[in-house]
Parts: structure tokens; C-alpha cells; sequence
């Protein structure tokens, strides 16, 4: 520069003015033009910056019986981070699970099936086939999710569901690759055996109630020729006896207690409660993050590695199809752009429908009594003070599974016996001393589906269960019903038997028994199978058998909606089992199996039971 200048030294002042101001302008621009640079690259790396601040290994979305399970699982490994996000409230006030009693005294269970602040509250489509009903779906929206609203009911299915899963696309799924899942996740307090686990954080325990009317039952389906078994969920699934329940000292267990209360403090593990997720981020085929709106704000997030949906089988499809996972044709038509025409999501739509057949009880020893106010003060302070008493039951300790006719291989129909009356979901009080049993058909051959309203995340999806739309589902519900009756014609409950209030003595042909079924059953709460999992060359498939979402790059479903077909019983347990096998895919992890685990076959065929 100085060289410069001394060029110009014996020239006019004009001249040295002249060319001073053009250095100036140089000088300026050159200057500017590094700012310029250097503020582009610092922009870049704040921006990079703020999405790696921004940025977890995994985005789980829905803290669900899945979502908690996952969650807990992959922060395991104090490498990956996790965020967990969840579109309801926490299950506890102040910290406390006792304050929260709603959720968390295993006898208030109704409360919250009715209760929209943690329920999603379906309503499906007016049903052809049920004299055009709009039938009631209570989903969890809350931490636990659906494990925190259920009647903690610990059921897995039959050893058959899983192989029928291998067979129908999803190898690696049979009974001796979910068995040690289902074992892994549990402590039964009985302790552990070839079926049972011991060492596991979702504690499962039976009833301590040794209600009169539960030993009828039982005694009851013996007289009427059906066999006791010790354990539904180990050797012999078919026959009757004491159910198993998702409750630990007196309080609901859900995965929210057994899984994510224990990871909460991890420092690779962050939870959002009251974060809607509206929509998954792409880069083409490859998922990047999620968009969610919390407090009224929208933002975004990112994962290095994969988001994981885990919102259960009406949210997973939901969120797909809103981000342009779905049936090309439906998406274009609400103007959402296609990311994966995959067309089977939100299709294969299964639940299991269930019927009361309720018996008035001669004797007051029911729960009748229990559900007058004062007597429901006196149970609310014991449940209170010390976990016990009628409260820490949900009441459901005795049920079964039978064949249906002769030639079906294994229980298609289940039964929940209850020492109480029901009307409208609970959400009619009891009227008089009665008892009951929940009764229905397992494998349903009717199939529904469900598909966007609109492109707005907060309207609820069109929901089609096409309920009773086979000659063959209308059968095995009379078949549910003339079964039921038998038993409760059974000696064992001469001395409590008064009138049958439900279906009524007046119901007895064919035609009569159909048109109760199609007035008074509802849906058992089993929604599942709309993210199918099965072979990509599979058009029906969502997910492939390791659950990645077929045609997109790290993008998951695991909960519910990925089985290939409904299983022989409540949904719970296998969910859990799901996300626990999910978890070890996730990881890198070989498969856990156990070989040659004996299953009951029943001794003939020829006959019913």
C-alpha cells in the first residue's frame, strides 16, 4: 500500500485526491466483500449450530405403551439422545401419582374414559351394519397413553397369533422370537417361570379381592364343561381362571410409571408434555425431524438418526398421511404433496367388538353398594392413605377364552367377568345389584379403515371399523351369547341368579340375539393393524419387518398399529412386547429367541371344548 502512495507524491493535489478516493472505494469494497462472506458463514454456522441444539439421536412421538418403552430402552445407551414428545398432559399433579388419583386408583378407571382431558375421544363413522350407531373410542392422550386410561387388563394373545404374523409377511415375529420380549418386560409377582418374567419393570400381578362372585364364575364354566387353567398367558391360554393386571401395590402401572418415570432423569433423555405434532420433515424420501406446535408456536426439530411414531393405531396414521405418507389420490385431493404414495396406511383397520350380558344379582354383594357416595369416600381415603381396599382393583380378575364350534384350533372368543353392572361406558351410573361378563369374537373377519377429514392436524380422521359387515362375525356373536348364557345357568350361581337383564328372557331366537348384538355391542378399545407391518413388495405393507416405513428413509412405526393382524386377546402386553423387540432392532441388537416352548393344543377337534 505504501508503495502505492508514493507513486502519486510529485503529482497535483487534484491527481493525489482522485486517486485517494478511488483507493478508498477499493479498499471498501474489499473490506465489504469479506464481511460479506464471513457473515454468510457465520450465519450458516449458527444456523447449524441451533439445529444441532435443536437435534436428538431419536424423536419419539407419543409417550404411549410404546413411546415409553422406546424411550427408556434407547437412552440406555448414553451415546444417543432422545425426545420424547407427547400431545397430552403429564399423569401426575405436583409430582405426585397419589394426586392424580383419576388415573392412577386402579376402581376410577371410568372416570378418565369419559373425561376428554386425557382422551382422545373418537367417534367413528355411523355403522351400517349396528343400526347406524356412532360408536365411542376412548384413546389415552396423556403420559402412558392408552395404559393409563385401560382396565389394566395383562393379556398377550395366543402363541398362534405371532407365528400366523411370520406367516403373513413379518418373519423374525413368531412365538419364539416375542416370548422372551414379553418376559423381558415383566416381573409377574408370582415370580418367573418358562413363561413368566422376573426381572422386568412393568410389574404384573392378579386380583386380591377372592370375590364370591368370581369364584362362581369359575366354578360355573367348569360345570359347563370348559377347563380351568393357572395362566392365559403361559402354556394354555384356552379355559378359564384369574386374570392378570397391569397394577403394582395398589396403583395402575402404566408405561409411564414402569418405563418413563425411571429414565426421566437421564441426561441424554428430554420429555414435552402438551406438544402436538402436526407434520414429519423430509428432504425428499429422507425424514429429518418434526414439525409440532407447543403454546400456541410452531416449531421444528431435528433427529440424526430416526423419528419414531408411536402414537398408536389411529395418530401413526394419521401423522403419515399428514405428512405425505398415504394413498397418493386422498393426499392430492386435500392438497397435502406426496412424499411415499403408500396406500395400505390407515387401511386393514381391526378391533375387537365386545357385548354385556348382565344377570341381576339376588344377594348384595356386589359393587353396587360401592358406588353410593358415601361408601365412595370411605374407598377413596383408604386407596388415599394406603393404596388398599376396593380401590386398588379394577375388578376384572376372572375371565376366559373359548372355542367357538368344533374345528377352530385355538380360543377365538374371550370373556371379562365383572361383579358389577355397566351402562354406556360408565358413563351411566349402576342401577341395581347385577353382574356381568364382557363377551366377544377375537378374530373378526370384518375389516375398516380410516382416512384424513381434512389437512388439519387438530380434526379428528374419518374412522370406518365396518363392524358385523360378515355373515361370519354375526355368528360368532350369537354364539357369544348362547355360551355366556349357559354358563350363568350353571349351579354355581343358583344362589345369586335373578332375572337376565341383558340381552332379557325375550331375546331368544336367532333374529332376536342379532338385533340386540347390533343395538348394544361396542368396541373393546382394541383398535390396531392400520400401519401393517409385511413384505415391501407387499402393496398393503407400511412397515417392513425390521418397522421401518417402506419407501422413506429413517422414518419408523412402532405401537399397535403395526400388527399384521389382531391378536387373540387385549392389546396391552403385546404393545409393550412390540416396542421391547422395536427397541433391540433399533440398537443393532440379534433377536432374543427361545426354542421348543411347549404350547397346549386342545386333545380333539371334533368338539367345542
Amino acid at each position: 500500500m505504501s508503495y502505492l502512495m508514493k507513486g502519486f507524491k510529485g503529482h497535483s493535489p487534484v491527481m493525489c485526491k482522485i486517486a485517494g478516493n478511488l483507493f478508498k472505494a477499493h479498499t471498501l469494497k474489499n473490506t465489504l466483500g469479506i464481511s460479506e462472506q464471513q457473515f454468510k458463514i457465520s450465519r450458516a454456522s449458527s444456523q447449524l449450530s441451533s439445529e444441532k441444539a435443536n437435534s436428538y439421536s431419536y424423536i419419539i412421538v407419543g409417550a404411549g405403551s410404546a413411546g415409553c418403552v422406546l424411550a427408556n430402552r434407547l437412552t440406555e445407551d448414553p451415546q444417543s439422545s432422545v425426545l420424547l414428545l407427547e400431545a397430552g398432559p403429564k399423569d401426575t399433579l405436583l409430582g405426585s401419582t397419589r394426586l392424580m388419583w383419576k388415573i392412577h386408583m386402579p376402581a376410577a378407571l371410568t372416570y378418565n374414559l369419559c373425561d376428554e382431558k386425557y382422551n382422545w375421544y373418537y367417534q367413528t363413522r355411523a355403522q351400517r351394519h349396528m343400526d347406524n350407531r356412532v360408536m365411542y373410542w376412548p384413546r389415552g392422550r396423556v403420559w402412558g397413553g392408552s395404559s393409563s386410561l385401560n382396565a389394566m387388563v395383562y393379556i398377550r394373545g395366543h402363541a398362534e397369533d405371532y407365528n400366523r404374523w411370520s406367516r403373513e409377511g413379518a418373519p423374525g415375529w413368531d412365538y419364539e422370537h416375542c416370548l422372551p420380549y414379553f418376559k423381558k418386560a415383566q416381573t409377574h409377582e408370582l415370580g418367573p417361570d418358562r413363561y413368566r418374567g422376573g426381572n422386568g419393570p412393568l410389574h404384573v400381578s392378579r386380583g386380591k379381592t377372592n370375590h364370591p362372585l368370581h369364584r362362581a364364575f369359575l366354578e360355573a364354566a367348569q360345570q359347563a364343561g370348559y377347563p380351568f387353567t393357572d395362566d392365559m398367558n403361559g402354556y394354555q391360554q384356552e379355559g378359564f381362571g384369574w386374570m392378570d393386571m397391569t397394577i403394582h401395590r395398589g396403583q395402575r402401572w402404566s408405561t409411564a410409571s414402569a418405563y418413563l418415570r425411571p429414565a426421566i432423569s437421564r441426561p441424554n433423555f428430554s420429555v414435552a408434555e402438551k406438544t402436538l405434532v402436526t407434520k414429519i420433515l423430509f428432504q425428499g424420501t429422507k425424514c429429518i425431524g418434526v414439525e409440532y406446535v407447543k403454546n400456541g408456536q410452531r416449531k421444528k426439530v431435528f433427529a440424526n438418526k430416526e423419528v419414531i411414531l408411536s402414537g398408536g393405531a389411529i395418530n401413526s396414521p394419521q401423522l403419515l398421511m399428514l405428512s405425505g405418507i398415504g394413498n397418493a389420490d386422498d393426499l392430492k385431493k386435500l392438497g397435502i404433496p406426496v412424499v411415499c404414495h403408500l396406500p395400505g396406511v390407515g387401511q386393514n383397520l381391526q378391533d375387537h367388538l365386545e357385548v354385556y350380558v348382565q344377570q341381576k344379582c339376588t344377594k348384595p354383594i356386589t359393587l353396587y353398594s360401592a358406588q353410593k357416595p358415601l361408601n365412595m369416600v370411605r374407598i377413596g381415603l383408604e386407596w388415599l392413605w394406603k393404596f388398599t381396599g376396593e380401590g386398588a382393583t379394577a375388578h376384572l380378575e376372572s375371565g376366559g377364552f373359548i372355542r367357538s364350534e368344533a374345528g377352530v384350533p385355538h380360543p377365538d372368543i374371550q370373556f371379562h367377568f365383572l361383579p358389577s353392572q355397566v351402562i354406556d361406558h360408565g358413563r351411566v351410573a349402576s342401577t341395581m345389584e347385577a353382574y356381568q361378563v364382557h363377551v366377544g369374537p377375537m378374530r373378526s373377519t370384518s375389516v375398516g379403515w380410516l382416512k384424513l377429514k381434512s389437512s388439519d392436524p387438530k380434526e379428528h380422521p374419518i374412522i370406518e371399523p365396518n363392524y358385523l359387515s360378515t355373515e361370519r362375525d354375526i355368528w360368532e356373536f350369537r354364539q357369544c351369547v348362547k355360551l355366556t348364557r349357559e354358563i350363568f345357568a350353571q349351579k354355581a350361581f343358583e344362589k345369586f341368579r335373578g332375572p337376565e337383564l341383558q340381552p332379557g328372557s325375550h331375546v331368544q331366537s336367532d333374529k332376536e340375539i342379532d338385533a340386540f348384538i347390533r343395538q348394544k355391542a361396542d368396541s373393546a378399545y382394541h383398535p390396531s393393524c392400520t400401519c401393517k407391518m409385511g413384505q415391501p413388495s407387499d402393496s398393503t405393507a407400511v412397515v417392513d419387518p425390521q418397522t421401518k416405513v417402506i419407501g422413506v428413509e429413517n422414518l419408523r412405526v412402532v405401537d399397535a398399529s403395526i400388527m399384521p393382524s389382531v391378536v387373540t386377546g387385549n392389546l396391552n402386553a403385546p404393545t409393550i412386547m412390540i416396542a421391547e423387540k422395536a427397541a433391540d432392532i433399533i440398537k443393532g441388537l440379534p433377536s432374543l429367541e427361545e426354542k421348543n416352548v411347549p404350547v397346549y393344543k386342545p386333545k380333539t377337534l371334533e368338539t367345542q371344548r
